[in-house]
C-alpha cells in the first residue's frame, strides 16, 4: 500500500515529498520500501508541487498516475521590480556568491531581510510577513521575529571576516579608503560595550560605536568594527590597522579627519608603510611652524580656486619618527618626509572671527557683572585683566596680543600626508570622505538604526551584519544616481518606488512572466547600470 512521507532537506530546507511503498524482500527475507519522489511540499498552502529536484518533470510521473494523493498548481503573482534590481545588483557585485560561500544555509533569508529594510525605509522587523507575501525575494517564505534572532544569533566573526575579505578583493586596490566612526544610541541595560562616550548627534543616551571603511571610487563600503561607545576615535587605528593585516590588505591608502590626528596613529602609519592622508590640527606645532614663514603672502591670487572658493598653498616638511621596540629596550628615532596641505577659506575666518568675538562679549559680561561661570574661569584668565574699585565695580581689560594670536589661524585648515599629490587633489580626496557619513546617515534612517533595542550581544552583531549588507546594495545605488544625475528627478525611494510596481506571474511548469514596463523604468534600469527584467 502507498503512502506518503514528507522529509525535509537540512541544506535548504525544503522539504519534498516522496510515495513510498512497501514490499517483501525474498532475498533479505524482510521487509522494504521502495521512494519515489512526487514533489516539493508548499510551506504556505501545504500543497505538493510537482518537481523531481532539479525543476524538470520525474520520469515516474510519466503515464497514467497511480491512485493517490491529487497534485494542485502553483501559481503567485507578485511585485518583482525593486527585488529584481537588487537580486541584478548582488550578482554585479558579487554580494550574492560571497554570502552563499560565507553562510551556505541562511545567505537566502539574509538577502530577504536586506531587500526588506532597503525597500520598506524605516519599518521595523516585524512585518516582514506582510511584505514578504506580496514580494518575489530570494528565501521566498515568511521570517518571522524568532527566525530573523535565531539567524542574527548564528553569524559568527570568523564568516563575517571571510565576508569582508572576499568583498575586498573586488574593490580597487588603488583607491583611498575612507575610515570613521559614529555613534549608535541604545536602549538595552545588558549589553556589555554600550557606554556612556561622545556621542556625535549629542543624544543622552548610552552607544555603540560603528568603525566603518569605504573606498572612495567605488563608493562602497568594505568593512566594519563594532566598539564600545566610550572608545576615543584616536585609539582605534591600531586594531584597524591589525585587521587589514588579518583579511590580508597590508597596503592601503587611508583618508581619515581630525579626530584620528596624534603623534601615535601617525607614527604608526608610518610603521606600516601605509599612504594617508589625514586632516590636521591648527594647534600643532608642527602645522603652525611650516605655516608662518609663508603666511604673509599665502592670500595671493596666483593660489586662489575659483572652484573651490578659497586659497591654497603647499608645503614639505619633515615629520619627526619615533617607534618604541620593546624587544631590545630602545626607541627608534628618525625623519620621515610629510606634505602639509594649507588652506585658507574667507568666509569661514569671518564665521569664526565673529563667533569668538561674541564669546568674547559674553565672557566680559559675566566678570563685570560679577555672575562668573565656574566653567569659564580660564578664559577669564586668558583673554582679560580685571581691575574692581569700590565705585567703578569690577572692569574686564581685553588682552589684545592674546586674542591676535587666537584670531590669526582663523579660516585655516590643514591635510597632511605622505603621498606626493598637489592640494586640490589631496582636498578633493579629502571631500570625499563625506560619502563615509551620508552612509551612516543611510545606516541610522533608512535602515532603522537611530536607537538599537535587542538586547544580546550576539543578536546585535547579527543585525549589524545585515544591515551593513543591506547598506552595500544602497550605496552602489545612491552612486549610480549621483553619477547619471537621477537625483535632480528622484530621490532613493523614489526610484525603489517607481520599480516596486513591476509584477511577475508563476505557474507550475511554466516560465516566469513579467509584467508592463513604462519606458522611464526601463530607463531607471539603464541608468543604475542594470539591464532590464525580462520573462524567463
Amino acid at each position: 500500500m502507498a503512502t506518503i512521507i514528507h522529509q525535509t532537506d537540512k541544506r535548504s530546507g525544503i522539504t519534498y515529498a516522496y510515495e513510498s511503498v512497501s514490499y517483501w524482500d525474498k532475498e533479505k527475507k524482510q521487509s522494504r520500501a521502495k521512494r519515489t519522489l512526487i514533489g516539493r511540499v508548499d510551506q504556505e498552502t501545504g500543497e505538493i508541487i510537482p518537481t523531481d529536484g532539479r525543476g524538470k518533470k520525474s520520469k515516474d510521473l510519466e503515464g497514467p498516475l497511480k491512485p493517490g494523493p491529487v497534485l494542485t498548481k502553483h501559481t503567485a503573482r507578485t511585485f518583482y521590480g525593486a527585488t529584481y534590481l537588487l537580486d541584478a545588483i548582488g550578482e554585479k557585485l558579487g554580494i550574492t556568491d560571497d554570502l552563499k560561500k560565507c553562510f551556505p544555509k541562511d545567505y537566502r533569508q539574509m538577502l530577504s531581510i536586506a531587500y526588506y529594510l532597503i525597500l520598506e525605509d524605516s519599518n521595523p522587523l516585524y512585518r516582514f510577513e506582510k511584505w514578504g507575501s506580496l514580494h518575489k525575494h530570494p528565501y521566498g517564505k515568511d521570517i518571522t521575529s524568532q527566525c530573523s534572532s535565531e539567524l542574527f544569533a548564528s553569524i559568527t566573526e570568523e564568516a563575517k571576516n571571510d565576508f569582508f575579505r572576499l568583498q575586498g578583493k573586488r574593490r580597487a586596490e588603488k583607491e583611498y579608503w575612507a575610515y570613521d566612526i559614529t555613534s549608535v544610541s541604545s536602549y538595552s541595560e545588558s549589553l556589555r560595550q554600550v557606554q556612556y562616550g561622545l556621542n556625535k548627534e549629542n543624544d543622552r543616551l548610552p552607544q555603540i560605536n560603528l568603525a566603518m571603511v569605504f573606498g572612495e571610487v567605488s563608493n562602497l563600503p568594505f568593512c566594519y568594527r563594532k566598539l564600545a561607545g566610550n572608545i576615543p576615535d584616536s585609539k582605534t587605528i591600531k586594531n584597524l590597522l591589525a585587521d587589514f593585516n588579518i583579511l590580508g590588505y597590508p597596503k592601503v591608502k587611508l583618508v581619515m579627519d581630525r579626530g584620528f590626528y596624534s603623534e601615535k596613529n601617525i607614527n604608526a602609519l608610518y610603521k606600516d608603510h601605509l599612504k594617508f592622508l589625514m586632516s590636521a590640527k591648527m594647534s600643532s606645532s608642527l602645522i603652525k611652524s611650516a605655516l608662518d614663514p609663508i603666511y604673509n603672502d599665502f592670500r595671493s591670487f596666483e593660489n586662489y580656486s575659483e572652484k573651490y572658493e578659497l586659497y591654497y598653498r603647499s608645503v614639505q616638511s619633515d615629520w619627526h619618527y619615533s617607534q618604541d621596540r620593546p624587544n631590545k629596550g630602545d626607541t627608534v628615532e628618525d625623519k620621515r618626509r610629510i606634505y602639509i596641505h594649507y588652506y585658507f577659506n574667507i568666509d569661514k575666518a569671518a564665521e569664526d572671527e565673529k563667533r569668538f568675538d561674541k564669546n568674547l562679549i559674553a565672557l566680559r559680561r559675566e566678570l563685570e557683572s560679577g555672575k562668573k561661570v565656574p566653567e569659564h574661569e580660564s578664559q577669564y584668565k586668558k583673554y582679560f585683566d580685571t581691575k574692581t574699585t569700590p565705585k567703578r565695580g569690577t572692569k574686564a581689560m581685553i588682552k589684545e596680543d592674546v586674542v591676535r594670536a587666537a584670531k590669526r589661524y582663523y579660516g585655516y585648515f590643514a591635510l597632511i600626508t605622505n603621498e606626493t599629490m598637489d592640494a586640490i587633489t589631496a582636498l578633493e580626496i579629502y571631500r570625499n570622505k563625506d560619502l563615509v557619513e551620508k552612509a551612516f546617515g543611510n545606516l541610522k534612517e533608512r535602515l532603522n538604526m537611530r536607537r538599537t533595542l535587542v538586547s544580546s550581544e550576539q543578536s546585535l552583531d547579527g543585525k549589524l551584519f545585515v544591515e551593513f549588507i543591506a547598506l552595500i546594495y544602497l550605496s552602489y545605488i545612491k552612486k549610480q544616481m549621483q553619477d547619471t544625475n537621477l537625483f535632480k528627478e528622484y530621490t532613493i525611494q523614489g526610484v525603489l518606488d517607481k520599480l516596486d510596481v513591476i509584477e511577475c506571474f508563476e505557474e507550475s511548469h511554466q516560465k516566469l512572466r513579467l509584467g508592463e514596463m513604462l519606458e522611464e523604468q526601463i530607463a531607471l534600469y539603464n541608468n543604475i547600470g542594470i539591464d532590464p527584467p525580462a520573462s524567463l
